[in-house]
């Protein structure tokens, strides 16, 4: 896997995009780095935690980080290593509710993308697919991330939508 190799891994609740991207970077023989954006603020978030760990196995360094995720990718994403961060859809639900500007730090993670030499593969949630939210805070939640989405993938080589566990490449280098 190479810088080109860069990718992100979307999907639905539920559609195997975390169990993909595992396997993404899975037996590469560099380091695997988890960069978990989740906080376990409740029970039933704390045995998320624990299922996806449990499903990871051996072999992964995690490293968690709610807000701060080009800091952590600055430190993290090193020679003979391997980035999975899981996800985005929490990392921009954790900006949204720490009041800081989604745009702005996207633009940051594009920026940072642009210089990296290491390969990162990002999970996020594909949310425009379902009914519309009702309030005013799920639709600004649903449009910041499907904005989020479109940034990211524009800036990466490959990205793969995951349904029913299978993947449909939506872009990928010619390096894969």
């Amino acid at each position: 896997m190479t810088a080109a190799s860069t990718t992100l891994v979307l999907g639905g609740a539920r559609s195997g995009k975390s169990t993909f991207a595992e396997r993404l970077v899975d037996g590469i023989g560099l380091t695997k780095i988890y960069l978990a954006t989740a906080t376990a603020g409740d029970d039933e978030m704390h045995v998320r935690v624990a299922q996806h760990r449990r499903q990871r196995g051996e072999g992964w360094i995690t490293v968690e980080e709610p807000l701060t995720l080009v800091d952590a990718l600055t430190r993290e994403a090193t020679v003979g290593r391997v980035v999975l961060v899981d996800c985005l859809t929490l990392w921009l639900s954790n900006l949204m509710f720490a009041e800081r500007d989604p745009e702005i730090e996207a633009k940051r993670l594009v920026r940072f993308l642009d210089v990296s030499r290491y390969p990162i593969v990002f999970v996020s949630n594909e949310v425009g697919l379902g009914l519309v939210p009702e309030t005013p805070l799920g639709r600004a939640f649903r449009d910041a991330q499907g904005r989020l989405n479109q940034i990211i993938a524009a800036a990466v080589p490959n990205v793969a939508f995951i349904a029913a566990g299978l993947p449909l490449w939506l872009k990928r280098s010619q390096e894969n």
